[in-house]
């Protein structure tokens, strides 16, 4: 015995992001001391994390942990942390659809929901916002596949498919799909749309900063007085959504449209909050395009022929992120679906130190 504590773990790739998975038995039922291992474990506090398991990103400074449905209608809960990189704090406020696309993956590999001949569908409670989003995944023969034939922007190769439907994509943090009532209004001289779909976003047109929409993440992770002025954007935008003092918390998070470049209907920059995404989050394109809906949001107008049903073509600093968007016939409420791939990437411990 050596003075380490091993805890089960998988690596996994969700969509364009990656991190550990852990089942909700295996970490403490506290969430102070479940936070403060998950700290230690990604090595958070050192830009690189070199003393951890996590990449030295925001994309790569992910968990997911998952256990049995605690609501009715779902299978699994998921729930997200977005673990600092440089800081040591984790923030479970926010939910993540890359991440949740290997959920079911994980679901069904650890016991916790049995595989259909072809295709299995997982309905996953996301605890961090209390919806339900339904994942289906490849499984012929009762085995679940991770290669295929689909390609997603960001990721190179290609993978099975995971197709997401956001069946409760609206009000995620607030319960409400205009937090502060109007579908504009103006923050600090920009014309914004705040908006609480699969995460709550500031919507703002690029054009408003004297850029395209089209720039590199690195392009604009540089300008420091666009970041400043952006953050300070947000953060009136947190507190007129009801989030409150928003400066220690990934939301909102800013999106930039713009006029697409490559054959695509909108350029989009979304930010993590203080980096740009080097391609798009799901939640983040899901909000977007329910923006669309709304014929007076600063994604409408600048639509003005959207029609529902539709599929959005987002450019991305990456690539292209098709989402498609229609209607609930029963609720009348719009449902978002997009696909995206995983893969299992590692599995066995995560080691952290012994205290006692």
């Amino acid at each position: 015995m050596d003075d380490l504590i091993r805890i089960p773990c998988v690596m996994m790739r969700g969509g364009t992001s990656k991190g550990p998975f852990f089942l909700r038995s295996d970490l403490p039922h506290d969430p102070a001391q479940r936070d403060a291992l998950l700290i230690e474990l990604m090595g958070s506090g050192h830009p690189l994390q070199i003393d951890g398991i996590g990449g030295g990103n925001s994309l790569s400074s992910k968990v997911a942990i998952v256990g049995p449905a605690t609501r009715d209608g779902a299978d699994v809960d998921y729930l997200f942390a977005q673990v600092k990189v440089e800081e040591q704090l984790v923030d479970t406020a926010p939910n993540c659809g890359n991440m949740l696309s290997a959920v079911g993956a994980f679901a069904i590999e650890k016991g916790l929901v049995t595989a259909q001949p072809g295709e299995t569908k997982v309905r996953v409670h996301n605890v961090n916002t209390g919806k339900i989003i339904e994942a289906r995944f490849q499984t012929p023969g009762g085995e679940l596949r991770y290669q295929g034939d689909a390609a997603i922007d960001g990721v190179p190769g290609t993978a099975a498919p995971v197709y997401l439907a956001f069946l409760e994509a609206i009000g995620a943090k607030t319960g409400r799909l205009l937090p502060s009532g109007a579908p504009q209004e103006v923050i600090d001289g920009v014309p914004v749309s705040l908006i609480d779909g699969a995460t709550p976003v500031v919507l703002a047109r690029a054009e408003t900063f004297g850029l395209t929409g089209s720039e590199t993440a690195q392009d604009l992770d540089a300008n420091r007085a666009f970041m400043a002025r952006l953050e300070m954007v947000r953060i009136e935008a947190g507190r007129r959504m009801g989030l409150g003092d928003v400066a220690e918390s990934v939301l909102p998070k800013p999106v930039l449209i713009g006029v697409p470049r490559r054959g695509g209907d909108l350029a989009v920059r979304y930010f993590t909050p203080h980096a740009c995404h080097s391609s798009l989050a799901t939640t983040g394109a899901v909000s977007v395009a329910i923006a669309a809906t709304l014929p007076d949001s600063i994604v409408g107008t600048a639509l003005p022929d959207f029609q529902l049903p539709n599929t959005l073509t987002l450019e991305h600093p990456t690539g292209r992120m098709a989402v498609r968007v229609d209607r609930d016939s029963a609720t009348g409420q719009p449902i978002v679906f997009v696909m995206r791939t995983c893969r299992r990437l590692f599995e066995g411990a995560a080691l952290v130190r012994r205290t006692n």
